[in-house]
C-alpha cells in the first residue's frame, strides 16, 4: 500500500513539474527582432561581431576612443576563450556587450536546449571576465532567425535579437573606401551597422575614422544598441480576443489590416493556428516619439527603477536604455540617471513602387531604407520571393 502511495505521489509530482515547466515556457516572451529603429533623430549604432581571432579589436577600440564613440560588441564564447584580454578591454572602454553564441552555429538548426546552452555558456564566461552581462541583446550567427529562434532566445532572457539594416560585408575583405561607401549610401536615422573585428575584415579599422567623421558632419550621434532602442516606435495597436469561428482572415478584414501584418505582429507562422481566448495584437499606425528633452535624477536610498519610472510617468525599459543599464536591479545611491521624456510626431506617409525586371524585395527594401518584412506586410505578401514585373508595391516608411 505504501509503495502505491509513494508511486502515486511521485507521478503527481512529475505531472506537476511538467505543467509548471510548460507554463513557464509558454509565458516566456519571444525575443523582439530589430533591424533598425524608426526615428527622425540622427542616431546610429555601430556594432561589431567578435569571432575566434578578434585581430583588429584593439585597433578598433583605439579609433572609437579617439572619436569619443561608444559602440556595441557581440561576443562569442570561443572568441572570449581565445583572447580574453581583448574582451576585458572592450568592457573597460565602456562599450555595450551582446551575446553572439559560444560556437557560432546556425540557431535555426538547434533545439531550445542547445540554444540555451550556447547563450548561457557565453554569458557565464563574459561575466567572469568583465563582471558585465550580455543581456538583453543577442545577435544570431549568420543572421539566421525564425520564430523558433526568437522564442528560444527570449526564454533564455534575451529580449532583443539585433539584426542590422547596413551590412558592410567587411568580412569579404572589402577596402576601406568600399565599406565607408556602403555606410554613407544607406545611412538613415536609427540605423544599425554591422562590422567585424577579425583579421578577415582588414578594411574596417581603416574605414572607421573617415566613416565616423563623415557621419558626424551629417549630424549623426553614435549610441549603443540599448540607447538606440529608446528611440523606437510607440504603437497605437489594439488587442482582440479570439472567439469561436474566428479566422485570421475574418479578424484582419474586420480591422482593415492584412493577414500577413496580423500574423507578423503576433509571431504567427501558421495562419490556421489560432485558438479561442487568444489575445491578438491588431497592428495599427505607429508614431515615432523621439526623446526631445531629458531630465536628470539622483538615486536615493530605497529607490528602484520601477519607482523612479512611475514617478516620471515613463517605463523601466526606457530609463535602462537611456542609461545603458543591463541589470535593472543594479542601481546605487548617488547614481545620476537620465530620465527620457518624449514628444510624439505624426506617422510618415507611404510611397508606391512599380517592380522592374531584376528587382527583389531585398533590393527594393534597401533602396527605400526599410525592411523586407515591412514591405511584405504592407502588401499582403506571404512568399517574399514571389513578386512580378509591373506589380505596384506600397513602400512603408
Amino acid at each position: 500500500m505504501k509503495r502505491k502511495v509513494i508511486r502515486g505521489a511521485m507521478a503527481l509530482f512529475i505531472l506537476l513539474a511538467m505543467v509548471i515547466t510548460q507554463s513557464i515556457s509558454v509565458s516566456a516572451a519571444a525575443s523582439k527582432f530589430v533591424t533598425s529603429v524608426n526615428t527622425t533623430n540622427k542616431v546610429v549604432a555601430l556594432t561589431f561581431d567578435d569571432g575566434a581571432d578578434g585581430a583588429n579589436t584593439n585597433k578598433i577600440l583605439d579609433i572609437l576612443a579617439k572619436n569619443n564613440v561608444k559602440a556595441t560588441f557581440f561576443l562569442t564564447g570561443s572568441g572570449a576563450n581565445n583572447h580574453p584580454q581583448y574582451i576585458k578591454n572592450i568592457a573597460a572602454k565602456g562599450h555595450q556587450l551582446g551575446n553572439h553564441s559560444y560556437t557560432h552555429p546556425d540557431f535555426t538548426k538547434l533545439t531550445a536546449t542547445q540554444m540555451k546552452s550556447e547563450l548561457d555558456r557565453t554569458e557565464a564566461l563574459i561575466k567572469s571576465l568583465t563582471g558585465k552581462t550580455t543581456k538583453p541583446i543577442f545577435r544570431a550567427p549568420f543572421g539566421a532567425v525564425n520564430s523558433t529562434v526568437l522564442n528560444g532566445v527570449g526564454a533564455t532572457g534575451y529580449g532583443y535579437t539585433i539584426q542590422w539594416n547596413i551590412d558592410t560585408i567587411d568580412w569579404k575583405g572589402l577596402t576601406a573606401s568600399q565599406i565607408n561607401t556602403k555606410v554613407q549610401t544607406n545611412i538613415k536615422p536609427g540605423s544599425i551597422v554591422l562590422m567585424h573585428t577579425g583579421a578577415g575584415a582588414p578594411g574596417t579599422p581603416l574605414a572607421l575614422p573617415t566613416m565616423i567623421s563623415q557621419l558626424k558632419v551629417k549630424g549623426y550621434k553614435f549610441v549603443t544598441v540599448s540607447q538606440l532602442l529608446a528611440y523606437q516606435n510607440i504603437s497605437t495597436n489594439k488587442t482582440y480576443t479570439v472567439k469561436s469561428g474566428d479566422t485570421l482572415y475574418s479578424i484582419a478584414r474586420t480591422y482593415g489590416v492584412t493577414v500577413s501584418a496580423l500574423a507578423a505582429a503576433n509571431n504567427i507562422t501558421n495562419y490556421s493556428l489560432i485558438y479561442v481566448g487568444q489575445v491578438l495584437i491588431i497592428p495599427g499606425t505607429t508614431v515615432t516619439p523621439p526623446p526631445s528633452t531629458t531630465v536628470k535624477y539622483t538615486v536615493k536610498s530605497g529607490d528602484t527603477l520601477y519607482k523612479i519610472a512611475t514617478m516620471y510617468n515613463t517605463t523601466v525599459a526606457k530609463i535602462a536604455a537611456a542609461n545603458n543599464i543591463t541589470n535593472v536591479n543594479s542601481i546605487y545611491v548617488g547614481q545620476v540617471l537620465i530620465i527620457p521624456t518624449t514628444t510624439v510626431t505624426p506617422p510618415t506617409t507611404t510611397v508606391k513602387y512599380t517592380v522592374k525586371s531584376g528587382d527583389t524585395l531585398y533590393k527594393i527594401a534597401t533602396m527605400y531604407n526599410t525592411t523586407v518584412a515591412k514591405i511584405a506586410a504592407a502588401n499582403n505578401i506571404t512568399n517574399v520571393n514571389s513578386i512580378y514585373v509591373g506589380q505596384v508595391l506600397t513602400i512603408p516608411k
